[in-house]
C-alpha cells in the first residue's frame, strides 16, 4: 500500500429481520455508504438466541468503524452492550414501538434516509451506560447494560404481562391490558436498598425505576432532571396508598412533568405550585443495590430478563458513543441542558424533586447481603 492510499472506513448493520424492511434498508445504507466514500457494508442478522451482542462483537473484530442498530429497543440495548467502552459509535435506525433512546436524544423517528445519513455524516456524542449485575434464584450471575431505564415491581410485571402480538398490532395501547392484569392482588415489592454505600434501608414500593434518561413514550416525562451524560442515575419510587395516591402520581408525572416543565411559563408556575407528593420519591446516585424480599422480575429498556434475588446497578460514565446529526454538534451536553430543553440555570430555579425516603422507613445498619460482585475469574 502506498502512502497516498487510505483504508476505507466500513460500516456494520446489526438488524432484527422481524422489525425491518431489509430490501429498503440495504438500498438506503448502500447508497449512503457510497456517497460518503465508505467501503462495503457488512450485515449481521440477529436471532432469538442472540439479539445482537454477539453480532456486534463480531463486527468489531472485523473492523467496523460504525455499527448501525436496526430494530427495536431490545436490539439497540444488545448492540450497546457489545459496543461498551469500544469507542466505536452506535447509529440508531429506530424501529418498533418504543425507540426509547432515540426519543431521549431527540433523534429523527420514522425517516430512514435521515437516520442512515447520520450514521455516515453525523457527529459523535458520548453518553453514560447503566450496568446491572444480577444474582438469580439459583445463585448464577449475569451482567447486562441498559440505556434508558431499569425497573422492578409493577413496571416489570406490566411488561411481562404484555401480549407481544397485541403490542405489534396496536403499539403501546397493548400496555393498557397489561396494566389491568398487573394490578390484580398485592403489587407491593418489599426490598432493602443501599445507595452509594450509605446504610441499607427498607422500602415498600409498587415500582422502583433507575433512570439514565427521563422520557418514556406517550410524552411521559418520568424523571425530569435526568441527563444522559451526567454520571448519575435518577431513581424514582412509586408508593401510592390507594386511588388518591395514583391520582397524585398522575398529576405529578403527566401534568407537572409532562406539561408545565416543558415551557418557560410552566416552569415559572411550578416554582409556586409544586409540592411534595408522598406517593412519589426521587433519589440520585451512582450506584444502588437492591435486595427484594422475594425473587422479583426486573426489566431493562422495556424487556424483562427473568427474576433476581439481588441487583446492583451502577453508572459507567460516557461508556457509549452515539451518532447524532451534524446539526446537533453545537448542542450542550445533556448534563448542562436537560432532556426537556431547560438550561441548567433555568432548571436550578425550579423546586428540586424530593430526594429522601422518610426516616421512619430507615432500616437498621445491617448488611444488605453479599454484594453482587464480579463473576469468578473475571
Amino acid at each position: 500500500m502506498t502512502d497516498t492510499q487510505t483504508v476505507q472506513q466500513t460500516a456494520a448493520v446489526v438488524y432484527n429481520p422481524i422489525k425491518v424492511d431489509l430490501d429498503a434498508l440495504r438500498t438506503t445504507v448502500e447508497a449512503a455508504a457510497n456517497d460518503a466514500g465508505w467501503g462495503a457494508t457488512r450485515w449481521y442478522e440477529t436471532s432469538e438466541e442472540d439479539p445482537g451482542e454477539g453480532m456486534t462483537r463480531q463486527a468489531l473484530d472485523e473492523g467496523a468503524d460504525v455499527v448501525l442498530a436496526a430494530g427495536g429497543d431490545g436490539t439497540v440495548r444488545a448492540v450497546a452492550q457489545g459496543l461498551r467502552d469500544s469507542g466505536v459509535p452506535l447509529a440508531l435506525l429506530p424501529s418498533g414501538t418504543g425507540n426509547l433512546l432515540a426519543r431521549n436524544l431527540n433523534l429523527t423517528l420514522g425517516n430512514l434516509e435521515d437516520s442512515v445519513a447520520t450514521a455516515f455524516e453525523g457527529t459523535n456524542r458520548e453518553i453514560d451506560l447503566g450496568i446491572v449485575e444480577v444474582r438469580r434464584p439459583d445463585n448464577t450471575r449475569d451482567r447486562l447494560v441498559f440505556l434508558v431505564m431499569a425497573g422492578i415491581g409493577l413496571d416489570a410485571q406490566m411488561i411481562e404481562n404484555t401480549d407481544s402480538e397485541l403490542k405489534r398490532k396496536v403499539g403501546w395501547l397493548a400496555y393498557v391490558d397489561a396494566i389491568r392484569k398487573s394490578l390484580r392482588g398485592d403489587n407491593n415489592v418489599r426490598l432493602r436498598f443501599q445507595l452509594d454505600g450509605a446504610p441499607a434501608r427498607n422500602l415498600r414500593v409498587h415500582t422502583l425505576m433507575i433512570g439514565n434518561c427521563g422520557s418514556l413514550p406517550a410524552n411521559i416525562l418520568l424523571l425530569p432532571e435526568a441527563a444522559v451524560d451526567d454520571g448519575l442515575f435518577d431513581i424514582v419510587a412509586l408508593r401510592p396508598q390507594g386511588l388518591f395516591g395514583w391520582v397524585q402520581i398522575w398529576v405529578k408525572i403527566v401534568w407537572e412533568n409532562g406539561v408545565l416543565r416543558r415551557s418557560t411559563v410552566g416552569r415559572k408556575l411550578l416554582t409556586g405550585l409544586s409540592r411534595e407528593v408522598r406517593a412519589l420519591s426521587y433519589l440520585k446516585g451512582k450506584e444502588i443495590i437492591l435486595r427484594p424480599e422475594h425473587p422479583t422480575i426486573f426489566e431493562l429498556d422495556g424487556d424483562t430478563f427473568g427474576e433476581a434475588t439481588a441487583i446492583k446497578a451502577f453508572v459507567d460514565p460516557l461508556a457509549l458513543t452515539v451518532k447524532i446529526p451534524q446539526a446537533e454538534a453545537d448542542r450542550l451536553p445533556a448534563a448542562e441542558r436537560t432532556e426537556i430543553g431547560a438550561t441548567a440555570a433555568e432548571q436550578a430555579e425550579l423546586p428540586p424533586e424530593k430526594s429522601s425516603i422518610p426516616p421512619a422507613e430507615a432500616a437498621p445498619e445491617v448488611p444488605i447481603g453479599t454484594p453482587v460482585g464480579e463473576p469468578a475469574g473475571a
